[in-house]
């Protein structure tokens, strides 16, 4: 393409295509990076900049860019049936099939697949149904949904009141009176920093006193991520979320874990909630589905849950819940395609080994003079910068780090979350080697060096 019609296509977009958020005026104002094609790790931007994907796109394309038989599943499905809709009882082969195989793999007793088109759907299906179910067993007072401080669950007008970011509230009239939440588990910003035990008992108490304050009869479920993504990539201790789950265990209330980030191998094991032997009773998935190549979206259930639904209303009674793209199958296609790439094709344990030279590489960058704190968990992980590392002091917002840390980082030829408080999100496709790995810790590491030499940021850093 001409330079011309980049150009022009850069009017086209700050004139016409809304972008998710983001500042409308700010966006104006900066323009678009258009990208034009990705490989493996790589992609290249419209003006033949090569660039290092250590963000996986936006946590999802977990397989890395360009896996050819995903676009030849793709293809045959939409040769042979592009469509057929979920209404009426139809259905499809991918369809069917990509249930069950979640079904296998996944925590034992979720028994029950619900396909949406992304995860931000995928929560609100999950709590339409939670919604169904006290009804349908006769608890209709069970409303109340408590999740995490600095939590994510998408942006739809139900779950991002439970999202737990300003951003998300601000403007739309959230939280509803039915959303709550708790501190988040957050060990470098606790006074229990290094007593995991105690951050673990302290959240526990945490739920149980808001489940108290709310009233045990009027709570329905307890939303959070094994580890926070949005949020600044929060790991919890190891134990916390089977602590959480004996407490809901406890409270009668349902464990929602939204794994929306997390599974599909990007903290190791397939689901997180596999690491601590954790069955939810209701779980969210979407991104590493299908790797990003087309959306889609899932709810897992339990079958007390599906059961409890099914047997509150007569059978010629339907449960009004649906959409026109559910379980598309095209989408369980590519999902098949993309399950069977992380397992027959060795994508899962290449990133489970190559997560060795992940956290090689988040020590070796955790003595640089910015650096506050790194954490992660397989492929998952974050570099929080501070000022001052005996105080934990955070930048001053007037600095707009975060704006310059990613526009340096693309500079550089790496791509990376950065987010507002100046976290550094990671999520590196799970095909990287172990030379892209150390080439990702290597511009990162000049990308902070960079900055410190720019006279206002140097003067901050104590």
């Amino acid at each position: 393409m001409t330079l011309q019609s980049n150009r022009s296509l850069l009017d086209i977009d700050r004139d016409h295509l809304i972008h998710p958020v983001t500042s409308f005026r700010g966006h104006e104002t900066h323009g678009a990076l258009l990208l034009e094609s990705g490989k493996g790790m790589w992609l290249k931007d419209m003006d033949g900049k090569e660039l290092l994907d250590a963000f996986a796109g936006l946590w999802c394309v977990n397989v890395g860019y360009g896996q050819d038989s995903i676009a030849e599943v793709a293809a045959e499905q939409m040769r042979r049936l592009p469509y057929a809709t979920g209404y009426f009882h139809f259905g499809s082969e991918p369809t069917v099939r990509l249930a069950q195989r979640l079904v296998d793999l996944s925590p034992e007793g979720l028994d029950h697949v619900y396909f949406t088109l992304g995860g931000s759907d995928a929560v609100d299906s999950a709590i339409r149904y939670i919604t169904h179910y006290f009804n349908a067993i006769g608890k209709p007072d069970k409303k109340q949904c408590i999740a995490l401080e600095r939590g994510y669950h998408g942006s739809s007008t139900t779950g991002a009141g439970l999202t737990a970011l300003a951003n998300f509230h601000r403007g739309f009239d959230l939280p509803l009176r039915w959303q709550h939440h708790i501190p988040s588990p957050y060990p470098y910003r606790s006074d229990l920093e290094g007593d995991d035990a105690a951050i673990i008992a302290r959240s526990v108490q945490q739920l149980k006193d808001k489940v108290a304050e709310l009233g045990a009869d009027k709570v329905a479920a307890f939303f959070c991520e094994p580890i926070q993504g949005s949020g600044g990539v929060i790991v919890p201790p190891v134990g916390w979320l089977k602590a959480m789950r004996q407490a809901c265990d406890e409270l009668d209330i349902l464990l929602v874990a939204d794994e929306v980030i997390t599974a599909f191998g990007r903290t190791g094991p397939m689901f997180a909630c596999e690491a601590e032997d954790v069955t939810p009773d209701l779980m969210t998935v979407a991104k590493g589905l299908t790797a990003g190549y087309v959306p889609m979206g899932a709810v897992l259930m339990s079958d007390t849950i599906y059961q409890g639904i099914a047997n509150g209303a007569a059978p010629e009674v339907v449960i009004g819940h649906g959409a026109t793209y559910s379980g598309h199958p095209v989408s369980a296609a590519v999902g098949l395609e993309v399950l069977r790439l992380y397992t027959e094709g060795g994508i899962l344990a290449n990133g489970q080994k190559v997560a060795a030279r992940f956290d090689a590489g988040m020590a070796g960058i955790a003595d640089h003079p910015m650096v506050g704190d790194t954490r992660g968990r397989g492929l998952l992980g974050a570099i929080e910068l501070v000022s001052d590392n005996g105080s934990k002091t955070r930048f001053d917002p007037a600095l707009r780090l975060a704006d310059r840390l990613f526009a340096k980082a693309y500079e550089n030829g790496v791509i990376f979350r950065a987010f507002a408080d100046n976290i550094i999100g990671l999520a590196p496709a799970l095909c990287a080697s172990d030379g892209e790995m150390d080439e990702i810790f290597a511009r990162i590491a000049k990308t902070l060096d960079d900055l410190l030499e720019e006279a206002d940021i140097r003067a901050a850093v104590r």
